[in-house]
């Protein structure tokens, strides 16, 4: 006897996945983990990665936490431009369908120091807009709940 079928994952992923819809930067809903939506991506050929913001409140702890999360290469100069250099120049980060980027427990970040998420988003969205007429799109969640440390 085998459990419940797991749930589907949100239409709007799904969509990015399978490629009826570009990449862009999606919500994710609170009441699922965020291992869900890699789960997915990986079953579909991206590679994923999760940015676990919990606890992160001003920007050179933000700029630790990218380098560490997402293995930026050593070149990362812990700046907004070297953050968007990485996100548009992804040869460190090879993907055969896509990259999939999670962020959990950013909220708090957000809420801390408003004017840094403002740049934080602006950052997501054109690295998003940049990959997203490519071969292996770059999609983002955020993740609503808590931050949970949730292993790619």
């Amino acid at each position: 006897m085998t459990g419940p079928e797991p749930a589907a994952v949100p239409r709007p992923l799904a969509a990015v996945l399978d490629g009826r819809t570009p990449p862009g930067v999606l919500p994710w809903p609170a009441d699922r983990p965020v291992a869900e939506a890699l789960a997915a991506a990986r079953e579909a050929g991206w590679t994923g990665a999760v940015l676990d913001l919990e606890g992160v409140a001003d920007k050179a702890a933000f700029m630790d936490r990218c380098a560490g999360a997402l293995r930026l290469p050593g070149w990362f100069g812990r700046n907004w431009d070297a953050l968007a250099d990485c996100l548009t120049d992804l040869s460190w980060c090879p993907a055969d369908r896509g990259r999939l980027l999670a962020l959990t427990g950013w909220q708090g970040y957000a809420a801390a120091v408003p004017e840094d998420w403002a740049v934080v988003e602006s950052v997501l969205a054109d690295a998003v807009g940049f990959w997203r007429d490519s071969g292996t799109g770059l999609a983002v969640v955020l993740a609503r709940g808590r931050g949970r440390r949730q292993a790619p």
